[in-house]
């Protein structure tokens, strides 16, 4: 990999460490820590959560029009994002053991504990649920297809993208055949030892 670009993905890792220390810092200003993957608040704290929380039917008194007609169209969702969690993790039970990658644990893409915030109500925890699900589904999925892409095509797109994922920046240069041909096992065995 071009000396500047790994210079660049260093930085970016070093930033994301940053980011990370700074939610802890921020954890511990709401006065919470973690303890086996859960938050456990301090002495009081809960009862100044349940004070602030809003009841069901004044919640859905100050909800606007457009928020609860759309409703269905959003939960609507669930279905397809079922469907997508049962064949991402078919594809990655049948595909990954064959190409000697291991498989990815939804439990660090997935993370549900919002609900158990005490000053939201049953709509406002159900909705935490619902995006706690469909976004970590969504980077599960990007994980898996990420993870796919290196195997079989690691190479950068001739125009920039948006968004590119992690591993992107160490793909092969568009039109760079010989890179392909010398370099495609060197990343197949990078993916295979994640």
């Amino acid at each position: 990999m071009d000396k500047e670009l790994e210079r660049l993905r260093d930085k970016l890792r070093e930033i994301e460490t940053e980011i990370e220390r700074k939610f802890e810092v921020h954890g511990a200003e709401m006065r919470y820590r973690i303890e086996r993957n859960k938050a456990i608040f301090e002495r009081g704290v809960l009862d100044q959560h349940r004070r602030i929380k809003v009841g069901l039917v004044q919640f859905l008194r100050r909800s606007s029009l457009p928020t609860l007609v759309t409703a269905p169209a959003v939960y609507g969702l669930v279905i397809p994002l079922l469907a997508l969690d049962f064949a991402v993790a078919a594809y990655q039970l049948i595909c990954f053991p064959a190409w000697g990658i291991a498989r990815i644990r939804r439990s660090d893409y997935i993370v549900i504990d919002r609900h158990r915030l005490a000053y939201l109500n049953g709509v406002q925890k159900l909705n935490c649920i619902y995006c706690g699900y469909a976004n970590g589904l969504i980077a599960l999925v990007r994980e898996v297809a990420s993870r796919t892409e290196q195997y079989w095509c690691p190479i950068r797109h001739a125009r920039g993208i948006k968004g590119a994922h992690l591993r992107y920046d160490g793909f092969l240069t568009y039109g760079d055949a010989e890179g392909f041909r010398d370099r495609l096992e060197e990343l197949r065995d990078e993916v295979r030892r994640l």
